[in-house]
């Protein structure tokens, strides 16, 4: 079901670059909203390397039917080489909240 909602989980390397790509994505209508949790630690292996790095942490809330969209859209604007980028499916939820999802997504 294409209107179904997803969660799109990301990751960036501040908080102004997360604010700026969930600005986008939203004012785009490609998002209903999108939350940034910064204070995050990665430590993860990078072209041979060990590294550690500050990341804000960011969940987008959209539709199923926009996902491929909304990654495309994330990956042209984002800082990350190669960013993380993964579609949530979701199970449940308020019907409410899931019927806004989907009209903040309808453009």
């Amino acid at each position: 079901n294409d209107e179904r909602p997803v969660l799109i989980y990301t990751t960036f390397p501040s908080l102004e670059d997360a604010k700026r790509v969930g600005e986008a994505l939203v004012a785009a209508r490609l998002a209903a909203c999108v939350n940034a949790f910064p204070g995050m630690i990665s430590i993860f292996e990078w072209k041979g390397a060990r590294e550690t790095a500050d990341e804000v942490a960011m969940i987008i809330k959209t539709r199923a039917g926009l996902k491929e969209q909304v990654m495309a859209e994330t990956k042209k604007l984002h800082p990350y080489e190669v960013p993380a980028l993964l579609v949530l499916p979701t199970e449940g939820g308020s019907a409410e909240y899931c019927a806004w999802i989907v009209s903040e997504t309808n453009g």
